[in-house]
């Protein structure tokens, strides 16, 4: 009987364990051909979470949990997550339940067909116009600077064969981004398209920094096009100055005493040329800063306690 791990981070996420932990059930009392186990990380909630995560798992002997000593935020708990499941498949599933549990058993088939990935990509969402617009910008982006395959609005709901995982913890990053990851195997992915629910408890989690976190790191683990952009552009600004400067000495030339430089242009190219400066100081910062942690080489999570992992 083959086993299937579903993985599911939660973080305050009180009232949303049970219905997740119910539709999934209820997934593969349809597929009673398979063994699974819902392992559940949470990430030091501050809610009833853990406590409901317990009372849970004393119900259901599927339904294991990790509770971390402290919050290791939004990209390390889930993947420690991952690496800890040993299903012959592992599906990632968040605690919102804005994706539907149900499409695991679309997983599931499309994996017994022999995909290594079946993954679910948004083509609609209940969330703002504005986000899912900047959303698609950024892929939009982010297919322009890479060369390997990047997907669409997808956020790592899908089902991974073991060979995927196996290739993923060969990776060793101390801080990775999984859907790179994937992207990077290049393993054979089939696509199952879905519609998005709007959450229907709690607030989501995320937030302007976490979501520049994820877009970053994205970037950085995938291209190196914004630093050769960055030298590149240094080239092009100065000789755009260097283009300047003869322009002004020429008409200086010309019109000796008629012709002021004038303080408003110097200003300008001050701050413009500063500004370019930040950004690039910027860029390069952030590929620094990916180096530093992978060179701290810290691990994923440290756990507080595990629940009902010792039960057969």
């Amino acid at each position: 009987m083959k086993k299937i791990s579903v993985v599911s981070p939660a973080y305050n996420e009180e009232g949303n364990l049970t219905p997740l932990v119910e539709r999934v059930r209820a997934v593969f009392a349809t597929l009673p051909q398979y063994d699974y186990e819902h392992i559940i990380i949470d990430n030091a909630s501050t809610d009833g979470t853990v406590a409901e995560l317990k009372q849970l798992a004393s119900q259901d002997a599927h339904v294991k949990g990790i509770v971390n000593a402290r919050n290791f935020g939004h990209i390390r708990s889930p993947h420690h997550a991952i690496l800890e499941a040993d299903g012959d498949a592992v599906v990632i599933l968040l605690s919102d339940l804005q994706d539907p549990p149900e499409l695991i058993a679309d997983f599931v088939r499309e994996w017994e067909m022999g995909w290594m990935a079946v993954v679910g990509v948004k083509t609609s969402s209940e969330e703002s116009g504005l986000m899912y617009w900047i959303r698609s910008t950024y892929y939009r982006t982010i297919e322009r600077l890479t060369s390997v395959r990047v997907l669409r609005h997808y956020t790592g709901f899908g089902l991974y064969d073991r060979r995927v995982i196996e290739e993923v913890k060969r990776f060793g990053d101390p801080y990775p981004y999984f859907r790179g990851q994937i992207a990077e195997i290049g393993l054979p992915t089939k696509l199952i398209e879905y519609g998005q629910k709007r959450r229907e408890r709690g607030i989501t989690k995320n937030n302007w920094y976490t979501l520049y976190d994820i877009a970053m790191l994205g970037i950085t683990n995938l291209s190196k096009v914004p630093l050769r952009a960055v030298t590149f552009g240094g080239f092009v600004f100065a000789a755009l100055s260097l283009f300047a400067g003869f322009l002004y000495l020429i008409a200086k030339l010309l019109f000796w005493n008629h012709f002021e430089l004038g303080l408003a242009p110097t200003m300008i190219g001050l701050f413009f040329l500063g500004s370019v400066q930040l950004i690039a100081i910027g860029i390069i910062g952030e590929y620094v800063g990916s180096i530093h942690t992978f060179v701290q080489n810290r691990p994923l999570v440290t756990e507080k306690e595990r629940i009902n992992f010792d039960q057969p």
